[in-house]
């Protein structure tokens, strides 16, 4: 049996930080795709790429439509795959969106989208996460601040950093509607966070983060260096970000609701094995163990 060396240790007794072991951009800096050299510049540089329109008004249309049938859809409020806001009861969240529908299946598969993600990667890629963010107004709450390769790697088992998010905007980000944020360049230090990890904790930590959360000496520190970086744009916008940018988001307290579909995809040289920090596997709708690459 093959051991796969642990190079960003997490969930021990204290808090540790370890510089990036892994590149940013894994494909070469002149491989045709629709970002420019100058673009995968900007991402290694800062961890992420803001796109101004990557789909259309029209396709933002179509999507919307289909994000509302999804959340007003008894059957799938029902399914295990939808997250409540703890208050509310409001969907927050609708996981495994390009399984469900094939109107999301198919932006997974648009070359807009996954081209990108095939160019930063180095190689194919398949979805290891998608779903839609639903944050309604007055009162949706936000995201705390954390690094999505933390929790991957900890509860998913992904080795090395070696994915990248897409979120889509389906509706306007505003600087007050509750928008991401992210501290440019954070990516290149890996926080491991302080506390095992509890079984079962996705059941928690999609509605409040708590397990992999980082201490807020340490996100004084990193905002001190990094400072922070607020996304705003118009739907249609997107932003790619790297798996280890610190990043986070405000509640929405504001009338506008702020939607967005969110896609992870990772390289198929970097497939999940076990957990590295968490007593089980998470369910394959959260993290998944199809490693088909997208075609």
């Amino acid at each position: 049996m093959t051991t796969i060396t642990d190079l960003y240790p997490s969930r021990g007794a204290a808090e540790v930080t370890v510089p990036r072991q892994d590149p940013v951009v894994w494909g070469a800096p002149d491989t045709p795709g629709p970002i420019s050299p100058l673009g995968l510049q900007s991402y290694e540089r800062d961890g992420f790429l803001a796109i101004e329109e990557l789909i259309t008004e029209d396709e933002v249309a179509v999507y919307r439509q289909e994000l509302e049938r999804l959340v007003t859809d008894p059957a799938i409020r029902e399914d295990e795959r939808s997250i409540v806001e703890p208050k509310s009861k409001e969907i927050r969240s609708v996981f495994e969106v390009h399984r469900i529908s094939e109107v999301f299946a198919a932006l997974v598969r648009d070359e807009r989208v996954v081209g990108r993600a095939r160019q930063i990667l180095g190689s194919d890629v398949y979805v290891h996460q998608s779903r839609i963010n639903v944050k309604p107004g007055f009162g949706a709450s936000g995201f705390y601040w954390h690094s999505d390769f933390e929790t991957w790697h900890a509860e998913d088992g992904l080795p090395n950093m070696r994915t990248v998010s897409v979120s889509i905007a389906l509706t306007e980000n505003y600087d007050t509607n509750g928008g991401l944020m992210i501290m440019p360049g954070s990516h290149r230090t890996f926080l491991g966070c302080a506390g095992a990890t509890p079984t079962d904790n996705y059941k928690k930590s999609l509605q409040m983060q708590d397990a992999g959360t980082p201490s807020d000496e340490a996100l004084t520190a990193m905002a001190g260096e990094y400072g922070i970086k607020l996304f705003t744009g118009k739907a249609g916008s997107a932003t790619w970000f790297d798996c280890n940018c610190m990043h986070g988001s405000g509640d929405n307290i504001t009338p506008f609701p702020r939607s967005n579909v969110f896609i992870v995809f990772n390289s198929v040289e970097n497939a999940a094995v076990e957990p590295f920090a968490a007593p089980v596997r998470r369910p394959t709708f959260i993290g998944s163990r199809d490693f088909t690459p997208v075609r």
